[in-house]
């Protein structure tokens, strides 16, 4: 009798962790949060049941075409300038090959049509992953209830649709909570998107809960939308400039949008962070080299992608899943663009 072949499945309960993180590390997945001591559980955990990933990445069921569709809801203007956006491609197309699949990007200007079965039709795709949905997408949401797998990459709220997604939220709340640790009161927002992106909300959402833990009033005039693109950070950061209120903080949700903000913010002779503190968010490699060196909050873009491509894979598969969605943390990360800023003054 053949001895039942070890899943991720069974290391994930036997090292007491999910089956992403033990993804995460058994694939050595880079830019990802995990302790030494998770790590380790989950590798004797491998070693005892003999479990090896790319052993049962091959066993994948046959009878399907092979291919992912990836739909970017983007802008061809936003998709070119998102540097993170290129971090989660990797990060799908590295696990995608992994099992034998090939993923097919798309870009969908309109979905006020319903392109999407079209792709599904023309291109014979097993599953389609969605980057940037909007809040409100009935044709996606008509998709998921005809059974086909989708996933997403941000969240539809109350939708059901599965997602994997950084907790942006939480990260958002992190960025503004270290300004106002700063000792900052006045604080803008510059989103990184429209708000008909639900991503934009979540920062919105994580922003207020910030200020309102510290009893801070909302001040709507300092909220502020970007489009994904410098541009739009540099438009943005001038109507806040020219407020007769002006914040001393401003947080960007989008280390690309933050770029034009800068560069508004040196345009008018003020200095950063003395005359105005600014914190971004995603960590793009950029983001270190910038002047001064932007902080901001690291979101695990290969991770996000990585992540995606695999719990596609387990959809195609029919697996079930015990959660909806699978939310990965947030670090921030402090450099000089918000440090000696007004703590630092009313020290001296």
């Amino acid at each position: 009798m053949t001895a039942k072949r070890s899943t991720s499945f069974d290391v994930a309960e036997l090292a007491g962790v999910s089956r992403t993180t033990v993804s995460f590390v058994l694939n050595n997945v880079p830019g990802m949060s995990i302790s030494e001591a998770t790590r380790k559980k989950v590798l004797e955990a491998a070693r005892q049941l003999n479990y090896h990933p790319n052993e049962s990445g091959r066993r994948l069921s046959s009878g399907k075409s092979k291919m992912i569709g990836l739909v970017l809801l983007q802008s061809a203007e936003q998709v070119f300038n998102d540097a993170f956006l290129l971090q989660v491609l990797m990060g799908v197309e590295t696990i995608a090959s992994q099992y034998g699949f090939h993923v097919l990007l798309r870009h969908i200007k309109n979905t006020d049509h319903d392109e999407y079965s079209q792709l599904i039709n023309e291109n014979h795709v097993d599953g389609l992953i969605f980057s940037g949905p909007l809040q409100e997408d009935p044709n996606l949401l008509n998709l998921h209830q005809r059974g086909f797998p989708i996933l997403l990459m941000g969240q539809m709220p109350d939708t059901g649709i599965p997602f994997v997604d950084a907790d942006v939220e939480r990260g958002a709340e992190t960025a503004v909570a270290h300004l106002i640790e700063q000792g900052h009161t006045d604080i803008g927002l510059i989103t990184n998107a429209q708000f008909r992106y639900s991503t934009a909300q979540q920062r919105k959402n994580g922003y207020c809960r910030a200020l309102g833990k510290a009893n801070i009033p909302v001040y709507e005039p300092f909220i502020q939308e970007g489009d994904y693109t410098p541009g739009s950070g540099y438009q943005a950061m001038n109507v806040l400039l020219d407020s007769p209120a002006r914040p001393s903080a401003v947080f960007v949700a989008s280390d690309v949008v933050a770029i034009g903000a800068i560069q508004a913010i040196k345009q008018r002779g003020l200095r950063i962070p003395q005359d105005i503190a600014i914190i971004g968010f995603d960590d793009i490699p950029m983001a270190a080299y910038l002047d001064p060196p932007l902080s901001t909050v690291r979101l695990p873009a290969y991770g996000i992608g990585w992540a995606a491509g695999e719990h596609s894979i387990r959809q195609i598969r029919g697996e079930e899943f015990k959660s909806q969605g699978v939310l990965l943390d947030t670090e921030l990360i402090v450099r000089q663009s918000t440090r000696n800023g007004l703590k630092t003054q009313s020290q001296s």
